[in-house]
């Protein structure tokens, strides 16, 4: 069934008279004094566009629009609060706006054009359990992320999402992450042993690491082989192409992030001959040629004794097939290794780092973290048993509660992913509020996850404990590091384990405290889809 076309907006219908009305009046004037056409053109735009930017940027927001009733950020919205938004970090100014005016804000980007932020409880139970697929994600948005993600999961709408997800379901299932744990293990000691092995070489104990790259290599090589049963091993062959086109998609310099920003309204700026869209293209070729091969052999040697996720998928989606039944295609199956390639590595590898990096900070943290592993996972400190695959089956990350504690802060503290943006089909509420079809709506979780109101008056704080006292004013919809609703993370449980492997592996082995030679990397955060420090994380590991 064919998506609802938003209702034309008061704006769309009283603008539209307004051009008409400049363009008699220009008419008037040329017909009156005899012009030639192009001082008539002159004449109409001299009149029409001053007369739209006054529309947009001062009757239409203050007088027509149907959010005019929102608490609104206080400013002129010819520029609105953009400045704001382009120079701090993705959702901190939300939290001011919040504080000040309650659980949902309107507010303005460049022309008027209106946003909302979105932090109440009930709105946001709405949003994402009640009536998540009346607010997609606007087409502006999904269009750089699908060059390299594809329309997987993470992207789908409607009905695809709701068939790709039920695929997808079984193969992120408890029994499915328990089966794949050996490689989680695997993977994140060989890691370890990497850096030893550098140590070793240079004849030293303490040496320092970027552990953002480490830990992005890491995690596509699980990915690889617990989604798909495909070995990158980037671990140890960091050049791999399929690395260096991740490298290459995740640039910060000033061009490639103006660039970025310019093809979300002009897309054809793709096209210029610039090295930011060389790098796209020469990414998205890398990704979307792996993707296609490994579906490929997938397809032409199925094995029911492999247990990945990509195998798992591929022999139910043979199954409905012989069945009659409508299966997942061939592209979007492909879509599907895209996006839990890209989206399903860097998000976790960027979500340890921090973690890590806060342990960094907080030494009592760490120290008392690595305890509880010792006690629970003793032979994980000696180099003879650490490799024992028959040991990794022992171990549950799951039964580590202040592991869980940590892991769960630094999340809520620094979410991977600060925000996720929505646009209404159809008219709606949220709150108390008339939302008309074609809103642009933020959840900023790096607004949410440090509200007061929900998490009370240390809200600022990394405090691991308090996940063993919640306030009062503590909902489910107060963490939304993963969303919630069927849009919610498919991967959570994925990541989860797969964050709590690599910290037991890495705290197991060795002691971190930050390397002062180089910035806080928490002064230095870039957003672009992932929330990471500009320059990595380097930090000094000691053997223990």
């Amino acid at each position: 069934m064919a998506a609802p076309t938003p209702a034309k907006t008061p704006y769309q219908v009283s603008f539209t008279g307004l051009i008409l009305a400049s363009t008699l009046a220009a008419g008037v004037a040329s017909r009156t004094t005899s012009l030639d056409t192009f001082t008539a053109l002159l004449c109409t735009y001299a009149i029409t566009i001053p007369a739209w930017i006054l529309y947009k940027s001062y009757i239409y927001p203050f007088y027509v629009s149907p959010l005019r009733a929102v608490p609104t950020v206080p400013g002129f919205p010819l520029w609105g609060q953009f400045l704001d938004i382009i120079t701090e970090e993705v959702g901190v100014p939300q939290r001011r706006w919040h504080k000040e005016l309650g659980p949902v804000v309107r507010y303005f980007f460049p022309l008027g054009a209106e946003r909302l932020s979105i932090a109440d409880d009930n709105a946001l139970k709405h949003m994402m359990v009640k009536n998540p697929y009346n607010f997609p994600k606007p087409v502006r948005a999904k269009k750089w992320m699908l060059r390299i993600l594809g329309e997987g999961v993470l992207l789908a709408e409607g009905g695809a999402h709701v068939h790709q997800r039920k695929a997808l379901t079984p193969g992120f299932s408890i029994a499915s992450i328990r089966t794949l744990a050996p490689i989680f293990w695997r993977k994140a000691i060989l890691m370890a042993d990497l850096w030893e092995q550098e140590m070793n070489v240079a004849n030293v104990k303490t040496k320092s690491f970027e552990v953002l790259e480490w830990l992005n290599r890491t995690t596509l090589d699980i990915i690889g082989e617990a989604g798909f049963g495909s070995d990158i091993n980037s671990l140890e062959h960091p050049e791999t192409p399929l690395r260096e086109a991740y490298r290459a998609v995740f640039v910060f310099d000033l061009g490639s992030r103006i660039l970025h920003g310019l093809q979300a309204f002009f897309p054809m700026t793709k096209y210029l001959p610039a090295k930011m869209n060389r790098d796209m293209e020469f990414s998205r070729q890398i990704i979307l040629g792996k993707a296609t091969n490994i579906i490929k052999e997938k397809e032409a040697s199925v094995n029911p004794a492999d247990k990945d996720i990509l195998s798992l998928l591929v022999r139910d989606n043979m199954k409905l097939q012989a069945a009659g039944e409508k299966g997942l295609t061939f592209e979007t199956m492909r879509d599907q290794v895209m996006t839990f390639l890209g989206a399903g590595h860097d998000t976790t590898a960027t979500g340890v780092a921090w973690t890590l990096h806060l342990l960094c900070k907080h030494q009592d943290v760490q120290n008392r973290l690595r305890e509880e592993i010792r006690a629970h996972y003793p032979f994980l400190f000696d180099d003879a048993t650490r490799h024992d695959p028959e040991l990794f089956k022992k171990i549950d990350p799951d039964q580590l509660p202040y592991m869980d504690n940590v892991c769960r802060e630094s999340l809520r503290y620094i979410p991977p992913i600060p925000m996720t943006v929505r646009q209404s089909l159809a008219d709606d509420k949220l709150g108390d509020y008339f939302v008309p079809g074609g809103t642009t709506v933020y959840v900023l979780a790096n607004t949410i996850n440090r509200m007061p109101e929900y998490w009370g008056p240390t809200a600022n704080t990394f405090d691991p404990d308090r996940w063993d006292h919640l306030p009062e004013s503590y909902t489910t919809n107060a963490f939304q590091t993963f969303l919630q609703g069927p849009r919610g993370c498919i991967g959570r449980k994925f990541a989860e384990t797969e964050m709590k492997t690599l910290l037991c592996s890495l705290l197991s082995k060795f002691h971190f405290e930050r390397d002062e030679s180089v910035t806080d990397p928490e002064e230095l955060k870039m957003w672009r889809l992932v929330l990471r420090p500009r320059d990595g994380v380097t930090l000094k590991a000691t053997k223990i």
